[in-house]
Formats: structure tokens, C-alpha cells, sequence
């Protein structure tokens, strides 16, 4: 069977076995590239194009294949292309991003030599926690070991002198106690760094339009959207708040209103006779952030949806922002009970404060929902409120107002 044969083939049984990243995968333009050593993905003006170095295809079984593209359509499904500039260790964000996406692949699947969260164990890590969150536990990791020789996990240790090293492929124990060949990614995403705002705004539209394509194809073939991708979350029954959300409007955003003005035909305009009067109406727009990454699992929704479910029903305008490492849906509230869940990515906060710095004028306030399992250094213009799970650690480095969720 020639390459394109096996391409066309593994192809259709990511199709049958992943309907939704089979359907990303026929979307993307495919081309074997000599130059490339494993498999990459690459700018081909606003779309990306996927290049795979034909003697490594060769070299891999069918289940390494699928897990090969499944691998490279994670990192343009989580926007790592795109994100890649924020990182200023290059070596530790390629591994970030690959401890991050390769937990969502079957491990029979995994390519040879990835990167695997799990023969880390002794370093405790979150799963499925973002590549920002890896990142800086990577950098933790190599602090802890200058100072004391060693981070903890032999594993890690030598992971660590490979990125300080010359990289190419270490020796570890798996974490079935085996030995394996472990091997340091180098995604060549330079075109990526230094790319003007508004191209990176283009690539990202254009990139949630594929995306939203690929969704729309699945559904229709009674496929299922995969919840890293996207996810419902319900609320069977609201239970009491966790908060004084009237307390908090009445108090904290108090001072900041929009005024509504409608006309009425009971009572005459005492100004002018002929002119119907004038009913003035205060009503606040609160902006309320939802933390979408990965490392905010099911019951944290939950927690926050019925949270937002209390502040609706206090009478006020709601315009709800779901954002991961990028801002993914913004849209009006309604008092529903259930919410399409946008991300699963890592955590970024800045998004959501740049986009409520820039909207001052339409919202009295922003209340982000979310574990605090990152920081910021944009100040915010104008009244935040950070909301914290039950479960989550208090963070106090937020800037604003920071309460937790308890009964």
C-alpha cells in the first residue's frame, strides 16, 4: 500500500472511531514533507497545513498513526500555534503543550516517544490541567532541582537535562516500571512569534470557523463532540447560593448603573401635556467570566451555573464570557438552566480583563468564576469580582475582590 493509500485509510478510521477529529482532519490540507522529521503543523496563510515526514509514516503501526494526527489536530483544536509567542522558554512550552494534549489520546495510540503525564507521577501534577499550568510546573521542577539537586522524580530529572542539554531522546521508566525511549518535542512554530495582532485575530476566526464546521458535520451523523472540545453542563435542581448575590449587587456595583427610560400612557408627561410620561428604570449588565479551561471540572460548573442561575434572578442584565486560553463564546443570559461549554483548553485571565477594560461602558461589573489556577498582571478598570470554587485554593494574587465558594 502506497503513503496516500495509508493516509486515506487511517484517515477514515480516526473517521469511525473520532467522528469529529476525522472530520478536522479531512479539512486540513495534508502534504508529505521530506524536511520534516515526525509530523507538523504549519501557516498556510490564514488556514494551517499539516506536513508529515514520509519515512517516519513509514516506520509507524496503524494505532501510532491515528494517534500521530490525533496529536497535531490537538494542537490546532487548543490553539497552541497561536498561543506558542506567550511562552518565553520554547523547550518547556513544547513539552507543556505535549504533556497537556497526549492525555487526550488512547494511550495504544500515543506516538513513540511522546510525552506521557504519567511517568511523572511523582511530581503529583494535575490532570488535564493546560499546557500554562505544566509549563510553570516544569519551571518549579527545575528550580527545586538547582537547589537541591534533584526535583523529586528521577523521571523529571532527566527530562530536565535533556531540555538543558541537547535534547534528542532519554532513557526513563514508564509508569508500568518499564523502559522506554523518551523523546523532546520541537515544534517549529517560529512564523507563530512574532505575527501581528491582527492576522493572529484572522487565523483564530478563520480556525473556529473549521471548528464549528467540524462540529456541525459530526452532529449530523449522530456523532458525539468531544468534551474537551465542547461540553453541556445542567442543572437538575437549583439549590440555595453561596453568596449574597443581592447583597453584592446592592453593595459592590452599586454605583454603577445603566438607566432605561420607557414610555407610558398612564400618566401624562407633567412638562409637557400632549407627550406621554416617562417610567426611569435602573438595571446593572454584569459581565460574568467563566473559567473554561481544563483543570475546572464538571462539579465547579455546576457550582458556578447555579451561582449565575442567582445572580440572574436579582434582576439584572447578564452577559456571560467563556474563555480558556482564548476568549470562546460571549453571549447573552437568559435564566437557562444548562450552558454549551466552550475550551477545555489551559487558563489565561488576561482575555477576559483586556476585553472588560476595553468595554467599560457596557458592563457595571465582572464576577469571574473560575479555580484560580492562574495569575494575571493586567489591572482591571473596573469592579471584579473573582468567585473560587468550593474546592479550589484561595488565591489572593488576583486583582480585585476574591471570595470563595462555601456552604
Amino acid at each position: 500500500m502506497n503513503r496516500q493509500s495509508s493516509l486515506s485509510k487511517i484517515s477514515k478510521e480516526l473517521m469511525l472511531k473520532e467522528p469529529y477529529y476525522g472530520f478536522f482532519l479531512i479539512m486540513l490540507n495534508k502534504v508529505w514533507r521530506k524536511d520534516v522529521p515526525t509530523a507538523c503543523v504549519y501557516k498556510s496563510g490564514i488556514n494551517f497545513s499539516l506536513g508529515i515526514g514520509p519515512e517516519f509514516w513509514d516506520k509507524l503501526s496503524e494505532e501510532h498513526r491515528l494517534g500521530l494526527l490525533k496529536h497535531e489536530l490537538l494542537h490546532i483544536a487548543f490553539q497552541h500555534l497561536t498561543a506558542f509567542g506567550m511562552f518565553n522558554d520554547k523547550r518547556m512550552a513544547n513539552i507543556a503543550m505535549d504533556m497537556e494534549i497526549n492525555q487526550y489520546i488512547n494511550k495504544d495510540w500515543l506516538p513513540k516517544g511522546g510525552i506521557d503525564i504519567d511517568d511523572y507521577k511523582d511530581m503529583n501534577l494535575n490532570r488535564k490541567a493546560g499546557s500554562r499550568y505544566y509549563y510553570d510546573q516544569l519551571h518549579e521542577a527545575k528550580k527545586k532541582k538547582e537547589q537541591d539537586g534533584s526535583s523529586g522524580c528521577e523521571n523529571m530529572d532527566k527530562l530536565l537535562d535533556s531540555v538543558d542539554g541537547n535534547g534528542g531522546t532519554f532513557s526513563i521508566t514508564d509508569g508500568n516500571g518499564n523502559g522506554k525511549e523518551v523523546e523532546i518535542p520541537d515544534h517549529k512554530w517560529e512564523d507563530f512569534e512574532n505575527m501581528p495582532e491582527a492576522e493572529k485575530k484572522l487565523i483564530e476566526k478563520q480556525l473556529q470557523k473549521v471548528l464549528q464546521d467540524a462540529k456541525e458535520q459530526t452532529l449530523k451523523k449522530r456523532g458525539i463532540i468531544p468534551g474537551e472540545i465542547e461540553s453541556n453542563i445542567k442543572i437538575e435542581e437549583v439549590i440555595p447560593p453561596k453568596f449574597d448575590w443581592k447583597g453584592f449587587i446592592r453593595r459592590f456595583t452599586g454605583v454603577s448603573t445603566r438607566v432605561f427610560t420607557k414610555k407610558i400612557r398612564r400618566k401624562e408627561n407633567r412638562r409637557f401635556e400632549s407627550n406621554p410620561g416617562l417610567k426611569v428604570k435602573m438595571r446593572q449588565h454584569m459581565l460574568l467570566g467563566i473559567d473554561t479551561s481544563a483543570s475546572v471540572n464538571e462539579r465547579e460548573l455546576k457550582e458556578f451555573m447555579n451561582e449565575i442561575h442567582h445572580i440572574y434572578r436579582c434582576g439584572v442584565d447578564i452577559t456571560i464570557i467563556q474563555c480558556d486560553t482564548r476568549i470562546k463564546d460571549i453571549s447573552e443570559y437568559k435564566g437557562e438552566r444548562d450552558l454549551d461549554i466552550h475550551g477545555r483548553g489551559g487558563t489565561e485571565f488576561d482575555p477576559v480583563l483586556e476585553y472588560f477594560n476595553a468595554n467599560l461602558r457596557k458592563y457595571t461589573s465582572l464576577v469571574y468564576f473560575t479555580d484560580g489556577e492562574c495569575y494575571t498582571d493586567i489591572k482591571p478598570r473596573g469592579h471584579v469580582l473573582w468567585v473560587l470554587s468550593e474546592e479550589s485554593h484561595l488565591n489572593d494574587s488576583l486583582p480585585g475582590k476574591v471570595i470563595k465558594l462555601e456552604i
